[in-house]
């Protein structure tokens, strides 16, 4: 933990009837890159929402600079919350949802607007002010939902999965922009089920699984003590037969498979065994555009024995 303790739960709970979310909770956060990462429902999305006071424990005490959700209106100015669900109102542009949003929180138009061109420039969306929502790819969304999160300033960030939807170099750019909030004196609490980005961006890493923390620290070099469970990726580009022969060539995976997403778009599943390399290699084709990549998603059937594998190296 790094200096002053921003975030502190306390013996947290969170039961839903008898469906237990999270467990006898106990964690103080202070500034910098902090990652919760699991499988899907190991509890990472309820701790975010007990941490963004969206609902509360039913045991134990959740503080953030030492108020409780008890007190939402001293509360929620040191948070700021960009979940991974979209509920935008298509019709607004980016700019016009972004201050009337920051309108409703009380703020004056003058302050509202200046917040808004703030804010999406530090999301590199102000070229889009004038763009409507409707017309914005997913990780354009995405973006602006940061930016949303990002306009008041606040010292704690919750951010749950903010690099879905992202290319490539989208995920460069928004690794750059968490390490300056963070290297600012905030609390970046990250969720994240992708190894490779966890051992890339945080400072500390917090191992979930159903509805436990079991394990706290660093997973850096994971990936070489996992080199019998490769990383399953599926990556939609418009040049995957081309792809994957430079991945053949550049040795970077064990198996490749030409596919289609669920919404048609060409693409392949490869395995590889470096991820970091992998994905590396992705970040120079884009950024020399001889590829145009769409999504890159691990799609890994054997997820949930990785996550097993590391759970048992961190707490041995």
């Amino acid at each position: 933990m790094n200096g002053e303790v921003l975030v502190r739960l306390e013996d947290v709970s969170k039961f839903y009837g008898d469906v237990l979310g999270v467990n006898r909770i106990t964690l103080s956060v202070g500034s910098g890159i902090t990652s919760l990462v699991g499988p899907n429902g190991a509890g990472k999305t309820t701790l975010l929402n007990l941490l963004a006071g969206l609902i509360r424990p039913t045991r134990g005490r959740v503080s953030v600079l030492g108020c409780t959700p008890e007190a939402p209106h001293r509360y929620l100015v040191n948070i700021g919350y960009c979940t991974q669900y979209d509920s935008f109102p298509l019709r607004l542009t980016v700019g016009g949802f972004m201050r009337t949003q920051l309108a409703l929180r009380g703020l004056p138009p003058a302050e509202a607007e200046s917040r808004a061109a703030r804010a999406l420039a530090r999301t590199g969306m102000s070229g889009a002010a004038d763009r409507a929502l409707a017309a914005c790819s997913k990780g354009m969304r995405q973006r602006v939902r940061l930016a949303l999160a990002l306009a008041h300033e606040p010292r704690v960030l919750l951010l749950d999965e903010p690099l879905n939807g992202f290319d490539p170099l989208a995920r460069a750019e928004a690794a750059v922009l968490f390490r300056a909030l963070a290297d600012e004196g905030r609390c970046l609490i990250v969720s994240s089920h992708i190894l490779h980005e966890v051992d890339r961006l945080s400072d500390r890493v917090i191992l979930m699984q159903n509805g436990y923390v079991v394990g706290d620290g660093s997973v850096a070099g994971v990936r070489e003590e996992l080199h019998e469970h490769p990383l399953q990726v599926l990556v939609c580009c418009d040049r995957p037969e081309w792809l994957a022969a430079r991945l053949f060539a550049e040795q970077q995976v064990s198996e490749v498979r030409l596919t289609e997403s669920h919404n048609g778009a060409q693409g392949l599943l490869a395995r590889t065994r470096e991820p970091s390399a992998f994905f590396l290699l992705l970040n120079q084709l884009a950024a020399a555009g001889e590829l145009a990549i769409e999504t890159v998603a691990p799609v890994d059937e054997n997820l949930d024995a990785v996550y097993r594998l590391v759970i048992q190296k961190e707490t041995a």
